[in-house]
């Protein structure tokens, strides 16, 4: 490979070495930092996020990736010419935006963080409202410094899942929630509807810490390069394959929050060490997309987790730690019990069915809001709105309505829909895994998920950011991204379990 190509790599590991510190800098403040320490953290974040930005505009960087670029030799290799495309896409939108504007960003992320944390502690809004309007007023800035030709939001969108669009998402979310209410109605209509009850109960925080460990390891996440917190919403942080940190959060009176908590963050972390190691540090060795990325929580949380021959496995463990609950349980009344549909006020707790209805009323807040459409004083009423419209409940308090999520407090505006693309891809992920492992069933009703761990080791982590989402999924599951294998996915399940014709 070409001299230029070696030091534009070199270069570029700095880049994403600073990334790792910002990230560990996040993780700190999210798990362990004290209170009075958020002044001080939101000046480390906007240092570091201002020197990672020097270094990608550098002219320097941009010379030795047109040399690179015009050096590039054929080869059989895909890894250079996938750099090289990763890097020009992240550098062209970040020579767009200005130094002050991505510090600001940085500090007034860690600021707000801060607050929404206050705010959802203690039931009040105002508290939030005043960081979120400046948040929004920089994003708004940001999408048009980076540029946009239908609306604002395809440019934040952009950075979380490259080149979609936001009418493409509304077109593709329109034809899955067609789907899905005629489901959901038939459901209701249910003659005998499984109930939630064994779930509830009184489980200390520290057993299920301990439950989710178990979970976690059977999933084959490696404590020697992770760790399991507490915080107020639960995360992933990957720094480099070799340190995966995942966070839960427990409800004392709900079994399912923590453990299902985990193994959504535990589906991300495999991703993160599923990430081939020759090649961290190079801008084709991360995650392709958000919505891939949500592929592999998603998978692990409902089509594994909250899947019959899983939770017969659970079951046992479950009677370990809570025999007088759980020990003459049945493992199908369990399995049916983990798959209560009900309209939840909740995105996190959301059942398979009613889950992109969550995601559809935050995407259309935050499309408008990002716009100018809406204000955010105007959130909490068109909160309440669309959560009455959509799912048919009241929302008795901001912490259950609009503060319930971290993600606009770190201003993450285009990041919601990645929920419900993951959702998709992970349902066609999972098809084409089935064919290729006959007996995944079987393997699972064991505890046993190295199977479906290497065949997704192999045909989603390893590839990392080689192909574009789309490519990936076509390579993968021989088809393009669509809503049949979900849909098909929840008829089959759901008929199932309420004895229904769907």
């Amino acid at each position: 490979m070409t001299d230029a190509y070696g030091r534009l790599l070199d270069l570029y590991r700095e880049i994403h070495d600073l990334g790792g510190i910002m990230g560990l800098l996040e993780w700190d403040q999210e798990v362990v930092m004290p209170p009075r320490g958020v002044a001080g953290r939101a000046r480390q974040q906007a240092t570091v996020a201002g020197l990672q930005h020097d270094l990608m505009v550098a002219p320097e960087l941009g010379n030795l990736l047109d040399e690179a670029a015009a050096a590039l030799p054929e080869s059989d290799d895909p890894w250079p010419r996938a750099n090289l495309r990763e890097l020009k896409r992240r550098r062209d939108r970040a020579v767009k935006v200005p130094r002050r504007l991505v510090a600001e960003l940085a500090e007034e992320g860690s600021l707000a963080q801060s607050a929404w944390a206050e705010a959802r502690a203690k039931n009040e809004w105002p508290l939030f409202a005043p960081r979120l309007k400046r948040l929004v007023d920089l994003r708004r800035e940001e999408a048009d410094a980076v540029g946009w030709n239908t609306e604002r939001y395809d440019a934040l969108l952009d950075e979380y899942e490259p080149g979609a669009k936001a009418a493409e998402m509304e077109t593709l979310f329109t034809s899955l929630r067609e789907g899905l209410v005629p489901v959901l109605d038939a459901l209701r209509g249910a003659p005998a509807p499984p109930t939630d009850d064994l779930w509830r109960g009184t489980f200390a925080a520290a057993d299920q810490d301990r439950l989710g460990r178990i979970v976690l390891e059977t999933m084959g996440y490696d404590f020697t390069a992770g760790r399991l917190d507490a915080s107020t919403h639960p995360f992933t942080q990957g720094f480099n394959p070799g340190d995966v940190r995942v966070t839960s959060r427990y409800d004392e009176g709900d079994l399912q929050t923590g453990l299902y908590a985990s193994m959504h963050e535990g589906g991300h972390a495999l991703y993160e060490m599923g990430l081939p190691a020759d090649h961290t540090g190079e801008p084709a060795g991360s995650a392709i997309s958000l919505g891939i990325h949500e592929s592999q929580s998603r998978t692990w949380e409902n089509l594994v987790g909250r899947g019959r021959p899983f939770v017969g496995w659970l079951q046992g463990r479950l009677a370990d730690t809570w025999p007088q609950t759980f020990g003459a349980v049945a493992a199908d009344d369990l399995y049916r019990a983990a798959n209560v549909v009900r309209p939840s006020l909740i995105r996190i707790e959301a059942d398979e069915v009613t889950y992109n209805l969550h995601i559809v009323l935050r995407m259309e807040i935050e499309r408008a809001l990002v716009g100018g459409d809406v204000q955010v004083d105007d959130l909490p009423g068109l909160w309440r709105e669309k959560v009455r419209r959509y799912l048919d409940l009241d929302v008795p308090t901001d912490r259950q309505g609009v503060l319930q999520d971290i993600h606009w407090s770190l201003g993450l505006f285009g990041y919601f829909p990645t929920y419900a693309l993951g959702n998709l891809y992970g349902a066609q992920f999972h098809a084409a895994a089935r064919k290729h492992i006959p007996d995944l069933d079987a393997q699972l009703a064991r505890g046993e998920t190295s199977g479906l761990l290497g065949w997704l080791r192999t045909n989603v982590h390893g590839p990392a950011s080689l192909y574009p989402a789309e490519d990936l999924c076509r390579r993968v599951t021989g088809e393009p991204l669509s809503t049949g294998p979900f849909l098909a996915h929840v008829r089959a399940k759901f008929g199932d379990i309420y004895g229904v014709a769907l």
